[in-house]
């Protein structure tokens, strides 16, 4: 704990983050060990850098909570992309009965950022989970509380995640705030840590990124990369992808999400056909392993993961907040009753 005007700070590295699926991390906040790098695709590396789906919970009484962090890209948000989405910390409590939004850093206009999350609370004590950012790498975040005011961590969680893995979708683009990743929502409402493994660009079924993904022991694996994968390389690829999921690990559900329905696309043909040709790859597949004797999948289909009037996206393929909420009431229901 470092105090300074009149407020105290902690460092949440200290605390232990949840999201994590790696502890021999070359950096605290990185999601792929060490070890990956050079094994793994450049920039699926250095993607793998910012922290994603990570968060930390802690108690305080505190009516006013801050934050400070390092950013280590001066990128803090891109022209679709807003700086709070891309680069920001997002606040949760906990509230009866459901995590409800709290608060979320504003002013982030450099590589330090330091403003308040919430302010004027009434001081009841209550525990919070506060979400890092899903696109710019950080070497370091600090919660800040007045000193009058007391915080307790609360530890990560000791169960078994559900894992996503995907694209930029996954990743997180492009939601106006951590917490409105389909990730981070369905997370809150199950009751589950998560791993987000969304790769912006870059979720193309890799062999090297099934091996390092088999390494963990979820109890749900959720494949959403088809936004980044032609036809030809859905069938290349995704029989090896899952059939290295499952050699690896008999008993998590495996669940494969087709691509989204790009919301112009009832317009330009092209995307279209992409979407029509893509989803037949993956259906393919799924049916060629099902029959081959792998168990334990699932199968999404993406025509409604955005709903039918075409308002979900903001540049037809990313999601809008309306988006990510619409793709989690989809898959909500469907990992719900495997985790039961």
């Amino acid at each position: 704990m470092v105090t300074s005007e009149s407020y105290a700070w902690f460092d949440i590295s200290e605390f232990g983050v949840e999201g994590k699926g790696w502890t021999d991390t070359k950096s605290f906040y990185d999601r792929f060990p060490a070890k990956a790098e050079g094994v793994v695709r450049e920039p699926v590396w250095n993607l793998s850098r910012a922290p994603s789906g990570m968060s930390v919970r802690f108690e305080t009484d505190a009516s006013t909570i801050r934050a400070r962090w390092k950013l280590r890209s001066a990128a803090l948000g891109m022209v679709h992309f807003p700086a709070t989405g891309h680069s920001g910390l997002d606040l949760y409590a906990y509230g009866g009965d459901r995590w409800r939004w709290a608060g979320a850093a504003k002013e982030i206009t450099s590589q330090e950022p330091d403003c308040p999350l919430v302010e004027g609370m009434d001081g009841a004590r209550r525990s919070f989970m506060l979400y890092l950012p899903p696109y710019n790498p950080v070497d370091k975040v600090e919660i800040g509380i007045p000193e009058n005011a007391s915080l307790t961590p609360i530890p990560p969680r000791d169960e078994k995640p559900v894992v996503f893995y995907g694209t930029s979708i996954t990743h997180g683009a492009c939601a106006s705030r951590p917490g409105m990743t389909y990730a981070a929502i369905l997370g809150r409402r199950l009751d589950k840590p998560i791993i987000n493994l969304g790769f912006s660009g870059n979720g193309k079924m890799e062999r090297e990124v099934a091996e390092l993904m088999a390494e963990l022991d979820p109890c749900i694996y959720v494949l959403d990369a088809l936004p980044n994968m032609t036809a030809e390389e859905v069938k290349e690829r995704a029989e090896t992808f899952v059939r290295i999921l499952r050699d690896a690990r008999p008993d998590p559900p495996i669940v494969l999400v087709e691509d989204r329905t790009y919301t112009d696309a009832w317009i330009v043909p092209a995307k279209r056909q992409r979407n029509d040709t893509s989803r037949a790859a993956l259906r393919a597949a799924h049916d060629s392993l099902v029959a081959s004797g792998v168990g334990g999948l699932h199968y999404v289909e993406g025509e409604m993961l955005f709903g039918t009037d075409d308002e979900a996206s903001m540049d037809s393929s990313h999601p809008s907040d309306l988006g990510f909420m619409r793709m989690a009431d989809a898959l909500e229901p469907i990992l719900c009753e495997l985790i039961q």
